[in-house]
C-alpha cells in the first residue's frame, strides 16, 4: 500500500488494524491533512493518484516477463521432482 497524495494536499496513509495477538483484522487508509502531525514525514513518500496508476500499469506490463520466468522455473522444479520420484 502506498501513501496517496490527493489534489487538495490530503494524504491517504495506509493503516492496518490487528488483534491483540497480532492477527491482521483489516487494512484501510487514514486521511492526513496539511498541518496534521506527521504530515511532512508522509508527504516525502507520497504519490499522486496519477503516479500510482502509472506504477500499476508499468508493473502489470513488466510483470509479464517476470511471470514467464516464474512459470518456467516452476515447470523445471516440477519436472525435476517428477524425475526424482521415478528413481
Amino acid at each position: 500500500m502506498y501513501v496517496i497524495r490527493l489534489a487538495d494536499g490530503t494524504l491517504r496513509v495506509p493503516r492496518s488494524l490487528t488483534s491483540e495477538d497480532g492477527r491482521l483484522i483489516g487494512n484501510a487508509y487514514a486521511e492526513v491533512r496539511p498541518g496534521d502531525p506527521g504530515y511532512e514525514r508522509w508527504l516525502a513518500e507520497s504519490l499522486t493518484e496519477e503516479e500510482l496508476e502509472l506504477r500499476r500499469r508499468r508493473w502489470e506490463e513488466e510483470n509479464d516477463d517476470l511471470e514467464r520466468e516464474f512459470l518456467a522455473f516452476k515447470a523445471e522444479q516440477e519436472a525435476s521432482g517428477a524425475r526424482q520420484e521415478d528413481t
